[in-house]
């Protein structure tokens, strides 16, 4: 099968009516622990070309995010990583834990004067715009606000792998994620490698241990016994 590279059709065309175009992509959605993390990239104009070599994160081996994640920092107008915390995701469910996230690197760039008026959302459903439906927890604005305008929303299956922009919103999420999962203090669930998901080591360590502080406690945990978990 011919590998397929992601391209800036879409990112192009987009800048010929907006100032900023932004790609966002998510990490940690099927963990079992750790936060779930949204890249956001926000191209302009005057951006130069992508990295060689951009590809979806899963598509990388960790030496080459590790060594493109700065490269595409560099490249993008701005950018900024979302976090939504386990307990959070426990709180507002996962569709809830991904739009908080989401808002939350929307500030981000905001606060630097680039909130993008469209974003390029990989997958097929749009969970960042209002209004909120039976996927949404609903979190108030004291824990995050929208930011000031919501950008139209573009959705794509498989963005990651045919957006470039997407693409390296991908990659600087996933770094910043599996840094963030190597770094925890780790009684033996082994963190750094399984980055909090479901791996024979991991199974054993819940067994074992029981749940930690960053276990998304909602969800069924393999060898716990929901009513351990209170």
């Amino acid at each position: 099968m011919t590998a397929v590279f992601p391209h800036d059709d879409t990112e192009q065309t987009l800048l010929e009516t907006h100032t900023y175009v932004a790609g966002i992509d998510e990490v940690g959605r099927g963990a079992l622990a750790g936060p779930v993390c949204i890249g956001l990239t926000v191209l302009s104009k005057e951006c130069g070309k992508a990295p060689g070599g951009i590809r979806d994160s899963k598509d990388l081996r960790p030496a080459k995010r590790a060594e493109l994640a700065p490269l595409i920092r560099q490249w993008v107008q701005d950018w900024a990583v979302g976090w939504a915390s386990a307990q959070e995701i426990d709180a507002y469910g996962i569709v809830g834990g991904l739009r908080l996230a989401t808002w939350r690197a929307l500030q981000e760039v905001e606060g630097r004067g680039h909130l993008p008026q469209v974003v390029i959302l990989d997958g097929s459903h749009d969970y960042l715009s209002p209004p909120a439906d039976a996927l949404f927890g609903d979190f108030p604005v004291s824990v995050c606000a929208p930011p000031s305008a919501m950008p139209k929303v573009l959705t794509e299956v498989k963005a990651d792998q045919r957006i470039q922009l997407v693409a390296g919103a991908s990659v600087i999420a996933k770094v910043a994620r599996d840094t963030y999962m190597e770094e925890l203090q780790d009684p033996g669930y082994d963190w750094k490698s399984n980055k909090g998901y479901a791996s024979a080591r991991h199974v054993q360590g819940l067994k074992t241990l029981g749940v930690s502080e960053i276990h998304r406690r909602s969800w069924k945990l393999p060898g716990i016994v929901p009513t351990n978990l209170a």
